[in-house]
């Protein structure tokens, strides 16, 4: 049989326990195996040797070496020269991303299909990810455009009625990067104290960690228009509302249907059913949709969706929403806040590491009222570029920034948030109301 070396380690001594040195003493006899090693006594200190029981292998059996779990085999190398050691699942390969981290407790399959994400990698603060497995019905989109996910532990195990795969299997059938076993609570530090960076994962051991640095270098995410890779290819009809298994809202339905034309940046469906379900008809046209075609269908308004990167990356929308700004109710949400900030005259900015997650304190200044938000963004608009008669509506409660606008003037009222919300908080539901009461009021003085 072929000699061979086995090793153990042990960082501390632990009173009570076995404890094996950096070379335990091997040997093989006709195909046994007999480890010699010594215990702790309660102090810590070194006690007597003790032979394992031996272990019984054929001769003709080669002893493999390879371990019963599973090894590091990915990398994840920042821009500032950090390389951190992670275990893969899901697609294999290299993928270059922005690095940002999301607080929120539940929903990563919502995370996973929001559009918002392209080109990042989302590091999730929850420790513990993939114990409720994935489902058909929890979709935000027709893809996942994330560039990979990052977690701390992965479930090894799912445990939930709706359940129809498990994570990993879901990533590898969407061919997206994960990795796992990593030290996600100093990433987040290190985000928080430097800003979001840009990374490279990677499970291919025959690049260095010095060439996939080189990558993240040679890579930039400022001044990319990503709408155009997450947006629809045509016009099509939204007719779905939110399951009445899954109704929050206690407000009557609405006898009244309102046409809106919704601007695709990156939409998720639940902004489009919370919309249905509010009354609303819905036609979902591209990013790139003329501005003329969308006045000549006479909606009653339009919405301007979410989406990722830079708004300033795509000056093509701010044109378009320029020319609907005025002649028709409009409601941006996330990028399409951001959208209109820059069509009234704004500035937007780029933050130092975004607000990610699904608890954001944010405050209506007009009631006072005090709503739990969920967030995906890294832009934001500076209050203070807006001209007179733009009202800023909301503001986040931790760093004070833009989350709300209203121009009555021009019929424009915005969130920098998600009140869709999906799968939750639903505390700003109520604004999709407040857009179609807009709707109403402007019918009814046409």
């Amino acid at each position: 049989m072929a000699s061979e070396t086995l090793i153990f380690r042990s960082k501390t001594l632990i009173p009570g326990a076995a404890y094996c040195p950096a070379n335990p003493l091997v040997s093989s006899n006709n195909g046994t195996i007999t480890l010699r090693f010594r215990s702790c006594n309660r102090k810590g200190k070194m006690g007597r040797v003790f032979v394992c029981s031996s272990v019984s292998l054929s001769p003709d059996v080669p002893v493999s070496g390879k371990r019963p779990w599973k090894v590091a085999d990915a990398r994840l190398v920042l821009e500032d020269g950090s390389v951190w050691s992670a275990k893969s699942f899901g697609a294999s390969g290299t993928q270059l991303g922005e690095v940002v981290f999301n607080t929120s407790l539940t929903g990563y399959q919502e995370i996973l299909t929001d559009p918002s994400y392209a080109g990042q990698f989302v590091l999730m603060t929850n420790p513990h990810i993939g114990n409720t497995g994935v489902n058909i019905f929890d979709e935000e989109s027709r893809q996942c455009f994330l560039a990979g996910l990052v977690i701390r532990n992965l479930s090894i195990c799912t445990s939930n009625w709706r359940c129809t795969e498990s994570l990993e299997e879901y990533l590898i059938r969407k061919n997206i990067m994960g990795i796992y076993d990593v030290d996600t609570r100093a990433i987040t530090r290190r985000l928080r104290q430097d800003g979001s960076l840009k990374g490279v994962i990677s499970t291919e051991e025959s690049k260095t960690d010095k060439e996939l640095l080189e990558m993240t270098h040679k890579w930039n995410i400022v001044g990319v228009d990503l709408i155009t890779g997450v947006t629809c290819d045509a016009p099509y009809e939204w007719v779905e509302k939110t399951d009445a298994e899954w109704e929050f809202s206690k407000d009557p339905s609405y006898s009244e249907e309102f046409h809106v034309v919704a601007y695709d940046f990156g939409i998720k469906y639940n902004i489009l059913r919370r919309l249905a379900s509010c009354g609303c008809k819905i036609t979902v046209v591209p990013s790139k949709w003329p501005a003329s075609e969308t006045l000549k269908m006479k909606p009653d308004g339009v919405l301007f969706s979410n989406g990722p990167g830079d708004p300033s990356a795509v000056p093509y929308a701010v044109e378009t929403v320029k020319e609907i700004i005025g002649k028709v109710p409009v409601f941006g949400i996330c990028m399409g806040h951001q959208l209109l900030g820059q069509a009234l005259g704004g500035k937007t900015f780029k933050m130092k590491f975004g607000h990610h997650g699904g608890n954001h304190p944010v405050r209506d200044l007009r009631s006072g009222r005090v709503d739990i938000s969920a967030q995906n963004h890294n832009y934001a608009v500076d209050p203070e570029s807006l001209p007179e008669g733009v009202e800023v509506t909301h503001v986040n409660l931790n760093d004070g920034s833009c989350a709300g606008l209203a121009f009555p003037a021009q019929k424009v009222v915005s969130l920098q948030y998600h009140p869709e919300a999906s799968p939750g908080p639903h505390d700003s539901d109520s604004t999709f109301r407040e857009f179609v009461e807009l709707m109403k009021r402007n019918k009814s003085m046409v």
